[in-house]
């Protein structure tokens, strides 16, 4: 594959939380890095710098705060790219000025899990966390640290819907884990891992300033789902794909159908959630104090897979146009950096 370009845009070093900056201004696209391989997690560290993993190839590259080309900084080991496998999300730890630590989920030879590794270091990664099935669909792979330092994680059926439903089977449900990879302390099930339940694939987890969190589902063939999760809640899958009418499953805050989102990342700015659609080829806003989801840059980059806020505010988009699904453009696949207002 061709070297990642240069940045052409500003990655500011200082940072002001999210939640207090601007609206970020979806007409000023600036293209942060092109000709990628399947970038899937992104993850921001405390100097401003961002890093991101490309799916099938294991590395993990570094864009530098303030511009310049991206440079491969780690390769995990024993990545097993297959289907929608391979290297998935990343996660910086809070403590990351001290330990140096990240964290990153991915599909191994018999299972998805999670490690926790040192850039540019030789020592291998720690597992932290493993016996996530695998499969060449629904393997999640969204981890994020939540406002209360736990480490979450999105996993998907793995193509066993009945698994959703298993409180002992940590496939199609969102789990918070302590740094370590331990079952955090007060989840809805004492030494379970588990924090939500009745999920399909999960691969978009965001929170609001007020330590609301939202999540992002791959539904089947009718409705996809932007949902507002609560400890030990169950979200229905598989008796249920979007809305139902049952008390025991919780409705989604949003659904689309399929062609028009199947949403991967998710992000929250101000009041507003960004998901990030890859069938549909478009971002949709949703305004979490009430009214209606629009769609933005319908079709104009293709497939687009992971958005994440910079700590200065601006909005960070990837395309999936290289993952075998996507009509592949010039310089693809690529970052886009919009700025707030």
């Amino acid at each position: 594959m061709p070297a990642p370009s240069a940045s052409v845009a500003s990655t500011p070093s200082s940072a002001t939380p999210s939640a207090t900056g601007g609206v970020p201004d979806l007409s000023r696209a600036e293209t942060v890095a092109d000709d990628l391989d399947t970038p899937w997690g992104l993850a921001f560290l405390p100097d401003g710098g961002a890093l991101v993993a490309e799916r099938d190839t294991a590395r993990i590259l570094r864009i530098p705060a303030g511009g310049g080309p991206p440079r491969e900084v780690y390769r995990v080991p024993g990545v097993s790219a297959a289907g929608e496998g391979g290297l998935l999300g990343l996660a910086v730890a809070k403590d990351h000025a001290t330990t140096k630590h990240v964290y990153a989920y991915f599909t191994a030879a018999d299972d998805n899990r999670i490690v926790r590794f040192t850039l540019d270091d030789a020592a291998a990664p720690k597992v932290i966390f493993d016996g996530i099935d695998k499969a060449g669909i629904h393997n999640g792979g969204r981890i994020a640290f939540g406002p209360d330092g736990m480490l979450y994680a999105g996993t998907g059926d793995a193509g066993d819907p009945s698994a959703s439903q298993d409180p002992n089977d940590p496939n199609g449900k969102i789990l918070r884990l302590t740094p370590e990879g331990r079952p955090a302390p007060g989840n809805p099930r004492a030494g379970s891992p588990v924090w939500s339940l009745g999920h399909r694939n999960v691969q978009g987890l965001a929170w609001t300033a007020d330590k609301t969190m939202y999540a992002a589902e791959f539904g089947q063939n009718r409705f996809d789902e932007l949902n507002k999760i609560e400890p030990g809640r169950n979200y229905g899958w598989p008796e249920v794909e979007g809305k139902g009418d049952d008390s025991r499953y919780v409705n989604p805050l949003v659904t689309w159908t399929t062609p028009e989102a199947s949403p991967s990342g998710v992000a929250v700015a101000g009041n507003t959630a960004y998901v990030a659609g890859l069938r549909g080829e478009r971002l949709w806003t949703v305004p979490l104090g009430g009214g209606t989801a629009k769609a933005e840059l319908k079709e104009r980059y293709g497939r687009l897979r992971t958005v994440e806020v910079a700590p200065d505010g601006a909005l960070w988009l990837t395309t999936s146009n290289t993952d075998g699904r996507g009509d592949v453009r010039d310089g693809d696949d690529r970052i886009l950096r919009f700025p707030a207002r």
